[in-house]
């Protein structure tokens, strides 16, 4: 934001002009995945808020690392004030005193959101999904599965697969045979998870590991894999620039990511602010419109138009043949089962 004066020059003017100005105007650093998402959230909620308050954004971007939150939360020294999370980072952050407790009569009426967007300590913000994802100019014949995911035979080439547990092993139990409403189910039990690895050891001579977000649809048109799995919001970025980029909805899992305010930052009330700005309809609409990312606000669902929402996870036909990720059963299990992972990877 500009000024036609310096702070120093206000301050001479007037002192009183001063103090209004250091107690109105304030920096919020807020942090997100970057990449399609925070391009869209730039345009939603951050110039809006912006110029709504007069109150400066300070945008970071990283990759999930909350080790990072954790340093400065036991250091006393927290200069992150508002962070996007996924669900399982926002319930161990939660368990460990990472982050606040949320007030919800300073976000909104909880009725106004959809369920699983009301937790502890997070304000769920949009809906995504971990889809497969292929370049339809490149394929004759469109994989609709896991199964053809796996099936080098049919379908020659590199697969993508971002480097962790979570996901992949639903992904391979789908693809040995497994009905999406059992994943959890099966996974729950050594036997599931013994078969889910077994069926990752068929496809890892073919695997290209990506770990950004932004890596899968480059890989994809650059022929480096002939499919991937992607973040839905990024295939359709890759889209609206022109790419023949396609998803197949088909065993995707959809998931929210959350607001989240870190114990200590010094701007509690402002990131409150933030966070029930972008979680009203109308700013929730315009996300909507520039990301395939659905809205958690109720009324915004209302405010889409059938095109935007036959690309978004949480439309009806797409959620259907989707499985929503439990949060639950990965925060009691996912440490292991990483540990698992990474060393199946390495080997």
């Amino acid at each position: 934001m500009a000024f036609p004066f310096s702070l120093r020059q206000v301050c001479f003017l007037s002192a009183t002009a001063c103090l209004a100005f250091g107690a109105s105007a304030k920096d919020l650093t807020v942090v997100n995945f970057g990449g399609a998402n925070g391009n869209a959230q730039k345009t939603a909620y951050v110039d809006t808020f912006e110029k709504a308050t007069g109150n400066r954004i300070i945008g970071v971007e990283y990759n999930g690392e909350q080790a990072r939150v954790k340093a400065m939360v036991e250091a006393g020294n927290v200069t992150w004030d508002v962070v996007e999370v996924e669900t399982g980072d926002l319930t161990r952050g939660c368990d460990e005193g990472l982050y606040q407790r949320i007030d919800w009569s300073r976000v909104g009426d909880k009725a106004d959101f959809i369920p699983e967007a009301v937790t502890e300590c997070g304000v769920g913000t949009f809906v995504w999904s971990t889809v497969l994802a292929y370049d339809a100019d490149k394929l004759k014949t469109a994989p609709t599965s896991w199964a053809d995911f796996w099936d080098i035979e049919k379908f020659p080439g590199k697969r993508g697969m971002r480097k962790q547990a979570l996901y992949n092993l639903e992904f391979a139990l789908m693809a040995d045979g497994v009905p999406a409403k059992d994943v959890y189910e099966v996974l729950a039990t050594k036997e599931g998870v013994d078969r889910a690895f077994k069926k990752l050891d068929e496809l890892k001579p073919h695997i290209q590991w990506w770990e950004a977000g932004a890596q899968p649809p480059q890989f994809l048109v650059a022929g480096d894999v002939v499919m991937s799995t992607a973040f839905n919001g990024r295939i359709d970025a890759a889209r609206r620039e022109g790419r023949p980029l396609a998803v197949a909805w088909n065993g995707g899992i959809y998931d929210l990511d959350y607001w989240v305010i870190p114990e200590g930052t010094p701007n509690t009330d402002l990131a409150y602010d933030f966070i029930k700005h972008a979680s009203q309809p109308e700013n929730q609409t315009v996300y909507a419109q520039n990301i395939a990312y659905g809205p958690v606000n109720v009324k915004a669902l209302e405010n889409l138009d059938a095109k935007v929402l036959a690309d978004l996870p949480s439309a009806p036909a797409n959620a259907s043949v989707g499985v929503l990720m439990n949060g639950e059963f990965w925060t009691d299990h996912g440490e292991e089962l990483q540990q698992r992972f990474t060393a199946w990877a390495a080997r």
